[in-house]
């Protein structure tokens, strides 16, 4: 159900085209929020009933530049306030094999989930208005190690430092960080996992979760609560017990 409260607010979203990035927009939309949403296929989202589509790729500096210009003028003509950016657009792929690993792969994974991070926030943060707020996509598997995760893991730990000390800088300007770190979300990104993924939660879940934690101003928005909470508590293990919980035990050769 749409609200008046909402009427004047714009916000940006990342990696819109599917997955959190849909649900959140979508979310967004019925509320009565003006959206833009944001990614490299133009064709889905067209889809994207009542959105403003902005595409570009997250991994080119050009396309972000001319992104926010177009955004500048958009606000303008139609008198919004960027209210809400979320930084959602990521990737995962994992080292398979630790005695060959993959420097090409942990290139790919750090720049899309990372560096072009700092080039959407180059571009994008100073049209958020005060009182406004910045959301950027992490994950629960930073509370842990675990086993292929080194890209990812190493990025999303990366952007945890980047949301603590932003928001340290960001004060001054009344305008808040929350780092995201949502469990297991049904997505088109997490379909290709080969492994087990419990309490694994819809993306339309996620959206409501993100937005709330939004609108509460959490610094930190983690959910499902059961499973995050469980990962918080392993970590206050000994490392010697984590690695025993975590590590891959070694292949038997016959």
């Amino acid at each position: 159900m749409k609200t008046n409260t909402a009427k004047q607010e714009a916000i940006l979203i990342t990696g819109a085209s599917s997955g959190i990035g849909l649900a959140l927009a979508r979310h967004y939309i019925e509320l009565g929020y003006h959206v833009f949403a944001c990614g490299r296929n133009e064709q889905s989202l067209n889809t994207i009933g009542g959105a403003y589509p902005l595409v570009f790729d997250i991994n080119d500096k050009y396309q972000i530049e001319q992104a926010s210009m177009q955004l500048s003028t958009m606000l303008n003509n139609k008198g919004l306030t960027l209210t809400t950016v979320v930084l959602n657009a990521g990737s995962c792929e994992y080292i398979d094999n630790p005695l060959q690993f993959d420097g090409g792969l942990f290139e790919r994974v750090i720049n899309t989930n990372l560096i072009a991070m700092g080039y959407c926030l180059q571009f994008f943060l100073p049209l958020i208005a005060a009182h406004g707020r910045i959301g950027l996509m992490s994950s629960s598997a930073t509370y842990l190690p675990f086993p292929r995760a080194e890209a990812y893991g190493a990025s999303k730990a990366a952007v945890n430092y980047l949301a603590s000390s932003l928001r340290l800088d960001l004060t001054q300007h009344d305008i808040g960080v929350s780092v995201i770190c949502p469990g297991f979300v049904s997505t088109p990104l997490t379909d290709k996992n080969d492994f087990s993924m419990p309490m694994k939660i819809s993306a339309q879940q996620a959206a409501i979760d993100i937005f709330s934690g939004l609108k509460k101003g959490r610094d930190e928005i983690h959910f499902p609560k059961r499973f995050t909470y469980i990962l918080k508590c392993l970590a206050c293990l000994p490392s010697g017990l984590i690695n025993n919980l975590l590590a891959p035990k070694a292949q038997k050769h016959t």
